[in-house]
């Protein structure tokens, strides 16, 4: 587990793709468990620590992931989420280069739950939510193109169903198109930069993850 900032309220990590945010049907040892041992060893706590989920990763996907060590910062941190005033910007890796290197997507999408999968049309729904991000070509490989995607919605899959719905899947992302998976699992698409005003202090907390250990994720150039 690699720490991307600490203090008082919140800890900040940089999530392998293998890791899962919160304890599922899986029964693997999530990262918040993970970052509670973390904390006892560290400060020498007796017993058990707070820590608040307050936003997830797909498993498959890395990067920056936040969450509350005090129940002050908790609620304060999901009121910021749910009103849109945290910025998070993804990396991900596409074989096929969208039509322009630029530009907004607009869709709607339905979650079907028992496949765990959410569908993009573009036009809405019976029960669908607005999706909507920006995208930018920002980099290119031999054989992949990098696009860097400013998310303003947060919606289940949203990233890897709209993506898909341009005939642009995310590497690796069997489910939504791709037509192999990365040998680890994964999926191409990491959480590079998050930002916000800290619940507390009130200060601009800028955070940036570095990017897996991987042949493609630096071949790029940017």
């Amino acid at each position: 587990m690699q720490v991307l900032y600490e203090d008082n309220h919140i800890i900040v990590v940089n999530k392998a793709s293998s890791e899962i945010v919160q304890g599922d049907k899986t029964g693997d040892s999530p990262l918040s468990d993970t970052i509670k041992e973390y904390l006892i060893q560290k400060y020498n706590k007796p017993g058990n620590c707070f820590i608040g989920v307050v936003h997830r990763l797909d498993r498959p996907t890395s990067g920056v992931v936040l969450f509350a060590k005090t129940s002050k910062a908790l609620p304060r941190l999901n009121k910021l989420f749910k009103d849109g005033e945290v910025e998070k910007h993804y990396w991900a890796i596409v074989k096929n280069k969208p039509k322009e290197d630029e530009g907004v997507l607009t869709h709607y999408l339905v979650r079907n739950t028992r496949q765990n999968k959410s569908y993009a049309y573009d036009e809405p729904q019976p029960d669908s939510k607005k999706a909507v991000l920006e995208y930018k070509v920002i980099g290119k490989s031999d054989n992949y193109y990098l696009l860097e995607i400013n998310l303003l919605t947060g919606r289940h899959h949203q990233i890897r169903s709209q993506l898909s719905k341009i005939g642009c899947p995310i590497k690796g992302d069997l489910k939504y198109g791709f037509n192999r998976s990365n040998p680890d699992a994964s999926i191409s698409l990491h959480a590079r930069y998050l930002s916000l005003v800290h619940p507390v202090s009130k200060e601009k907390i800028e955070v940036i993850a570095p990017v897996p250990e991987d042949v493609l994720w630096h071949s790029f150039t940017l």
